[in-house]
Formats: C-alpha cells, sequence, structure tokens
C-alpha cells in the first residue's frame, strides 16, 4: 500500500504546480503583454567623428578653409593690431579660398591619396616610435615623403599663393595677369620665403609623416595654422 500512497502525493504535488486556467489566461492575454517594459529604441544622433570618417574629403575642405580664414583675422586684428571696423575682407577672402582649393583639396590628395600609392605609409606610422627608428626603409619613406613635400610646398604650394593674391589684389580680369604679376612677387620674395619654409615644414613634415595615417591633416593644420598666421601677416598685405 505504500506505494499507493506515493503515487498519491506525487499526482497531488504536480497538480499543486501546475498553473491555474485563470493564471495561464492571464498570461496570455493581449493586455497584459502590452503592459510588459518595452525596450527603447535607439535614435541615432549627428556625430561629428562619423561625418568626419565617412566624408573625410569634405571635412578637410572645410578645415582648411575655417583655419586660413581664422588664422588671417589672427594676423590682422591681434599681430598687426587692426581693429575689427578696419578688417580687409578681400584679404580674408584671399586665404578662404586658398585654403579651400590648394590645402583643402590638393594637399589632401597629394598628401593622403598619392603618397599613400607611393610609399608603405601605414606599416611605418602603425609602429611603436620604438620600431620607427630602428625602421630602416620606413625612415628612408619618411625622409622621401619629407623632401617631396618641401619640393611641393617650393615649387607649388608659393606661387600658387602669389597667384591667388594677385587675382584678388591687381585689380585685373586677366588671368595672365595674375600669372605674371604673382610669379614676379614669388621670384622676388623667394630668398626669405624658402628659408621660413625650410625652418618651419622640414621638422613639421618629419612629425606629420609619422604619426597615423587619420592623423597626418590634423597635426599638419595644428602647424599650418601658425604658418598661415605667419604668411598673412608677411605677405598678405596688399
Amino acid at each position: 500500500m505504500r506505494w499507493i500512497a506515493t503515487l498519491l502525493l506525487l499526482l497531488h504535488t504536480a497538480a499543486a504546480a501546475a498553473p491555474r486556467p485563470a493564471a495561464a489566461a492571464r498570461l496570455r492575454s493581449p493586455t497584459l503583454r502590452m503592459q510588459q517594459p518595452q525596450a527603447k529604441p535607439v535614435v541615432p544622433g549627428l556625430s561629428y567623428g562619423e561625418f568626419a570618417k565617412a566624408n573625410p574629403f569634405v571635412n578637410n575642405i572645410m578645415i582648411a578653409t575655417a583655419k586660413t580664414s581664422a588664422a588671417d583675422l589672427l594676423a590682422q586684428t591681434v599681430i598687426a593690431q587692426t581693429p575689427l571696423d578696419a578688417v580687409d575682407w578681400q584679404r580674408n577672402l584671399l586665404f578662404c579660398a586658398f585654403g579651400a582649393l590648394y590645402l583643402g583639396g590638393f594637399q589632401y590628395l597629394y598628401q593622403v591619396q598619392i603618397f599613400k600609392r607611393i610609399f608603405d605609409v601605414d606599416a611605418f606610422t602603425n609602429q611603436p616610435w620604438a620600431d620607427k627608428v630602428r625602421d630602416g626603409p620606413g625612415l628612408r619613406a619618411l625622409a622621401a615623403q619629407t623632401a617631396l613635400d618641401l619640393l611641393v610646398l617650393t615649387a607649388v604650394y608659393l606661387p600658387t599663393f602669389y597667384v591667388f593674391k594677385a587675382g584678388l589684389f591687381s585689380g585685373s580680369a586677366d588671368p595672365s595677369v595674375w600669372a605674371s604679376s604673382g610669379l614676379s612677387n614669388y621670384q622676388t620674395n623667394f630668398a626669405k620665403d624658402e628659408v621660413d619654409l625650410v625652418r618651419v615644414w622640414l621638422p613639421a613634415d618629419l612629425a606629420c609623416f609619422s604619426v597615423p595615417l587619420y592623423l597626418r591633416l590634423p597635426v599638419r593644420h595644428v602647424v599650418s595654422f601658425v604658418w598661415t598666421a605667419y604668411l598673412s601677416f608677411a605677405r598678405g598685405g596688399h
């Protein structure tokens, strides 16, 4: 008879553990299911970092334009002590246009796109500094990039700046006059400009071309801001 008593005890325990019909119905109720907390949808926000990563070329043009304009305003109002109501906005326009087209566009194309194809940039720049100084091929590539950039700054950057300046200040609509006047000023100031350019950009290029590629132009823009302020003060006037 003990097995009968044991069987009855098991049946009683199972019946007590089973959900009552009313409770089960409540669990299946659509009303109660709707009352359960719902996860809030994630709304994507506007991130500058995501924009810059997705649009590096446009982002560089924006930074270069704003930087050159700000550097010229600094040179006019702080270095030259020009009152705000006497700021030369035509001169500021020169630096905006030059910053957008040359520094934002051309500089991005050759320093990022072309250099990346000519040199093994990532293999060198992604190493720790202790490994970089022992990387012979990487150091030779660093020297080659620096030499090539100094050549571009001398043969393209400076004459382009003077031609831009002549286009705004010469009072002529003839591009041949801009080129003639600009290149004449470039030759006149070449000796002083070249010494200043090498003193600033030789060490700056060694630093810029040593950091990872995504930091190359941001680091360069920091140095370029100071250089542009100097160029505006020394060569930006009428």
